[in-house]
């Protein structure tokens, strides 16, 4: 079973439908017990850094997700869902992220002729051999919406990238704890392929 966290977060619909299509059996939950058992877990999510994680606190979610990524549990997070597993954000300055990866987010610098957010489809460039990408070919092109990107301590995290105003963390995996800036589930082809390897991680692998 696949749990996708609920915690009031845009973009949920299409996460349940794209798991379905792949035949799995998916609930989109708040209760930790439920979360625990789950085979797999998602958190996506677009909007705030710090208001999500006010939300995630308030209905209690932030024990079970740091306890889930400790316990081997395979978890991805989705877009907000990445930036949520740093340490901070520049976009809402004392906020506290949830730590499980070390880092801070950024904006994008501003440039002549490119919008912030990024909206729309880039390209990855894949690096450090990264579990989510098998099967997908450098420059597979996914689909964005974001202002902000992860930077993180440690590089060897970073298993993709994308070249916007800067070049940004796209993607990013520690052992069990996955992770992309993009969509999957907005994806086509790719973003399936992507949501299958997800699928094909198991708990026994990582403990």
């Amino acid at each position: 079973m696949v749990a996708v966290i609920d915690y009031d977060a845009g973009n949920i619909k299409s996460v349940l439908k794209a798991f379905r299509y792949l035949g799995q059996d998916v609930e989109l939950t708040r209760d930790p017990e439920i979360i625990r058992r789950a085979d797999h877990v998602v958190l996506p999510g677009v909007g705030a850094f710090g208001d999500a994680m006010k939300r995630l606190a308030d209905y209690g979610l932030v024990d079970v997700i740091r306890q889930v990524a400790e316990d081997g549990t395979p978890f991805l997070g989705i877009c907000l869902g990445l930036q949520l597993l740093f340490d901070s954000s520049e976009e809402s300055p004392g906020a506290v992220g949830l730590g499980i990866l070390k880092g801070t987010n950024v904006r994008f610098t501003e440039a002549p002729g490119y919008k912030i957010p990024q909206i729309g489809w880039n390209s990855l460039h894949l690096q450090n051999n990264g579990r989510l990408f098998e099967g997908i070919e450098d420059g597979a092109f996914v689909y964005f919406v974001h202002s902000f990107y992860a930077v993180a301590e440690n590089e060897k995290v970073v298993k993709a990238t994308c070249t916007y105003t800067d070049v940004a963390t796209a993607s990013v995996e520690m052992r069990n704890v996955f992770a992309c800036q993009f969509h999957p589930e907005k994806s086509g082809n790719v973003g399936l392929q992507i949501l299958r390897n997800f699928l094909n991680t198991d708990r026994r692998d990582f403990v």
